[in-house]
């Protein structure tokens, strides 16, 4: 049993952080990190059964062409993505009267749709990219037992090497189902991205303070021929390793907002975004 310090339920059956009841909760669902982005997404749905809102997070489920999806907005940061999916897998997998995880277990089918920056000068501003491959340039899983191939921890050392960090990155793939399906026909990339836990100094911007490590983006980017980075962004590698572990069907779409090479920035962010949710939507109705 899960004492109820450690699974915290709402007096109304609601888990805690995200207030969802099991039966408010889709198998196919879809993160934003930002809470205005969620009735972007919605707007769409030929019905919507639920909206709920606490804190950074948002709700709206409802069927797109006759499928149950969810929208649920995050916030920014693996750790907002690991309390995310922690919740979503206890609505789904553990029996809220027993506090027990029950027998037969549900895998979720979840995709990010968020934006990124661009590390390669072949990757223009208004490109749609799937993260295949996401590198941790976060902590979170110092705290959990990710077992990484041996592919995995030769690509992590070069990238700590490479990066001059004191610490493990951890590299994870996406779904492979998923990316063959989203990439089908073209107008999707393929990639691998880095997450990083920071906007600026993680991603090697300067305003202010100086980042600890100088020409970041030239010591990472091209440094693994086999294996080049992509783009950058702050939650794919912590849903990637939290479905690893949870056993969840995980891909992270992103719409390239930035290319850091040439220095250009999308003249119609809004545009971009709405691209890869139209996009988005068409692809899950059909999966």
């Amino acid at each position: 049993m899960i004492p109820s310090s450690e699974l915290i339920i709402n007096s109304d059956n609601s888990i805690y952080h995200l207030n969802l009841q099991p039966s408010q909760l889709a198998d196919t669902i879809i993160t934003v990190g930002d809470p205005e982005r969620v009735p972007s997404v919605s707007q769409f749905f030929d019905t919507i059964e639920h909206k709920i809102h606490k804190r950074e997070f948002i709700t709206h489920t409802g069927t797109y062409k006759g499928k149950r999806i969810s929208v649920i907005s995050t916030g920014m940061g693996t750790d907002n993505v690991e309390v995310l999916m922690t919740e979503l897998d206890a609505l789904v997998n553990v029996d809220f009267k027993t506090r027990k995880v029950k027998e037969k277990l549900t895998s979720l089918t979840i995709i990010r749709v968020g934006t990124s920056g661009s590390i390669q000068e072949s990757i223009p501003v208004g490109t749609l990219l799937a993260s295949q491959n996401a590198v941790g340039m976060d902590t979170l899983m110092q705290f959990y037992r990710l077992e990484q191939s041996q592919r995995e921890q030769e690509f992590s050392q070069r990238i700590k090497e490479n990066a001059k960090v004191d610490f493990n990155p951890y590299i994870v793939s996406a779904n492979e189902d998923l990316v063959s399906h989203f990439t089908e026909g073209g107008k999707m990339i393929k990639g691998n991205t880095l997450t990083c836990p920071g906007f600026y100094a993680p991603q090697g911007r300067e305003v202010r303070l100086k980042p600890k490590t100088d020409n970041y983006l030239d010591k990472i980017r091209n440094k693994i021929e086999d294996f080049p980075l992509t783009n950058m962004e702050m939650e794919t590698a912590g849903y990637y390793a939290m479905g690893r572990l949870l056993g969840h069907k995980m891909l992270s779409l992103n719409a390239i907002l930035a290319n850091r090479i040439t220095h250009q920035f999308s003249e119609n962010p809004q545009e971009e975004v709405n691209n890869l949710i139209h996009y988005t939507l068409e692809k899950m109705s059909s999966y």
